[in-house]
């Protein structure tokens, strides 16, 4: 008997389920309703939704809710500083069946290599990790990355099966101006998923990039820039992340007639959140928290988003679809207490059941700074005021700001009492020596400096320091760790993390991790840092895709106007 004619005689009551989950609520995602029913499994696969079914096993649910597991529609893993295996660990037992992932953060420091080393490391796991093709890799020509990914390399990842269309296009002039590169790449994954990225972006210029097939945006912080998206055909990821948290903002566009079209994703979430707060569970908790209807919040977690990627066998409980369940209790806690996967208890009360498998080692070579002189960090004085990116917590848009900096014998020096700090990109994947400078407010220093490798998207070194000597401290300790992240107070490093896959991420638990940064965040508060997520807030400085005023190696962005500009204000 094949498994669609014992599907069919399960779901009639000649054959024995492998599985019927008894006693439970379910949260249905078609009808938009939660009914008390039963639900037999066979293959992995639901056979039928009902009452008086038997089974070669049994699982009485006590009256709890039983919903599709959780779908994070946009997500970049490496974020979560976890390989693709303790990420799983993390996310599994919170209820989280499959994520969608953008590997552009290690594609833009080992390129094909990188990304092919995520499908390998995600082969295995309790959870399913699809991909998009990387389409901005680097990001712009206004910073330098350890690779290049052209249409060629984006037609190579298009073939791979797990690979599922082409991820966000953060390079919008590239679209709208017509740029070649960027139009092939769009045009390979015609017939297939082709996320957007577009802050601000409005009029004719977000027309145009709907024009180009743009499917989806995640960058929306108001209901109106939601609904000018929504009228133009492209669904909208609510973001709720560790960085930017834009679900309270954008709950007035989730109308009924509209609630469709709306997807959670986290885009980036980091180990602490993860194990604190959790995961696509504690998005779904918190839309209910901010007032969308239950019913309505799971289907933005499930439904919305396998509809969006194409799979027909996700999102929902019905028979025909896999039997990947998240059980858990009232809607305003949503404590998961067990995860199904086809059919198969994979995690009880926090606790995976099944062992990831093991990761492959990662390609080698991800910190190749060079030579950079006797005071790389000096910043010789333009005259007169000068542009400073302003930071802000749990966001990833800055502001551009001018002041009159501290000075001294022709040279600018921080001004930790002003909070007026500096900044310095280092090129770390050719070793050119390359190093852009500039001020920032925000962090709140009043001595030491944070350094990490994690600075989105190409990743090279970003210090945040308060005088010349603890920057001097940091990169030695940084090039020395081989990547990762750190703080240098006035005795020398006082915490550190070290990310050895990439200058991004750790084979350690995520337990681990997270007790690591939570020493990093406490060493950084100790210098005066009150920022919530330092070193998140701190790997956007040197984003170029993200108004208004940024820095990568290359020098200041104006992102507005997608060009450098110099430090002096006028």
């Amino acid at each position: 008997m094949s498994d669609l004619e014992r599907r069919i005689a399960v779901a009639a009551g000649e054959e024995p389920a492998d599985l019927v989950l008894k006693n439970l609520r379910l949260v249905n995602t078609f009808s938009g309703r939660v009914e008390a029913t039963e639900i037999a499994v066979a293959d992995g696969v639901v056979a039928a939704l009902g009452e008086g079914y038997a089974g070669r096993e049994e699982h009485d649910l006590d009256g709890a809710f039983a919903a599709p597991a959780f779908l994070d529609a946009h997500i970049h893993v490496e974020s979560s500083m976890a390989t693709p295996r303790q990420f799983a660990r993390a996310v599994v037992p919170r209820g989280t069946g499959a994520v969608f992932a953008d590997p552009h953060e290690i594609a833009n420091v080992l390129g094909l290599d990188g990304v092919r080393w995520m499908l390998a490391a995600s082969e295995g796991l309790p959870l399913d990790i699809f991909f998009l093709a990387p389409s901005c890799v680097p990001a712009t020509h206004l910073e330098s990355a350890g690779a290049e990914l052209g249409p060629d390399a984006v037609a190579a990842l298009l073939a791979e099966p797990r690979v599922l269309g082409l991820a966000e296009m953060m390079n919008f002039p590239g679209v709208i101006h017509r740029d070649p590169a960027v139009l092939a790449k769009l045009e390979l994954a015609a017939g297939r998923v082709r996320d957007g990225h577009a802050p601000g972006l409005s009029g004719r210029a977000l027309a145009a990039y709907a024009a180009a097939g743009i499917q989806s945006d995640h960058e929306c912080t108001t209901a109106a820039e939601a609904l000018a998206r929504l009228s133009l055909g492209m669904r909208i990821m609510v973001r709720e992340g560790s960085s930017a948290r834009n679900l309270a903002a954008l709950v007035p566009a989730i109308t009924p007639a509209a609630s469709r079209h709306f997807l959670l994703c986290s885009d980036d979430r980091s180990p602490a959140d993860l194990l604190a707060a959790g995961h696509v569970d504690h998005l779904v908790r918190r839309a209910v928290t901010e007032g969308v209807e239950p019913v309505v919040a799971v289907q933005m977690a499930t439904l919305n988003t396998a509809r969006h990627f194409g799979l027909a066998d996700r999102g929902a409980l019905a028979p025909g679809y896999r039997a990947d369940v998240a059980v858990f209790e009232d809607f305003a806690r949503l404590r998961v207490r067990r995860v199904y996967r086809a059919g198969r208890l994979v995690a009880e009360d926090g606790r995976l059941l099944v062992e990831p498998a093991a990761v492959p080692p990662p390609p080698p070579g991800s910190m190749r700074i060079g030579e950079l002189g006797a005071a790389p960090f000096a910043i010789a004085d333009p005259g007169g005021d000068v542009r400073v990116i302003r930071a802000h917590p749990d966001q990833l848009l800055t502001d551009a700001e001018r002041a009159a900096p501290r000075r001294e014998g022709g040279w600018l020096l921080a001004d930790p009492e002003r909070d007026l700090l500096k900044l310095a990109v280092v090129e770390r994947h050719r070793g050119t020596g390359r190093v852009g400078l500039g001020l920032v407010r925000g962090f709140g220093l009043r001595a030491g400096a944070l350094a990490t490798t994690v600075a989105h998207d190409s990743h090279n070194l970003i210090i945040v320091g308060a005088d010349d000597g603890s920057m001097m401290a940091a990169l030695a300790a940084a090039r020395e760790m081989g990547g990762g992240k750190l703080v240098v107070g006035p005795g020398g490093v006082a915490a550190s993390l070290p990310l050895p896959v990439a200058g991004l991420m750790s084979p350690a638990p995520v337990e681990e991790t997270a007790a690591r940064l939570d020493a990093l965040a406490a060493a950084a508060r100790e210098l005066g840092c009150a920022l919530p997520e330092p070193f998140m807030t701190l790997s956007f400085m040197a984003l170029p895709v993200i108004p208004s005023l940024k820095l990568t190696d290359r020098g200041l962005v104006d992102v507005d106007r997608f060009e450098h500009v110099p430090l002096a204000a006028d």
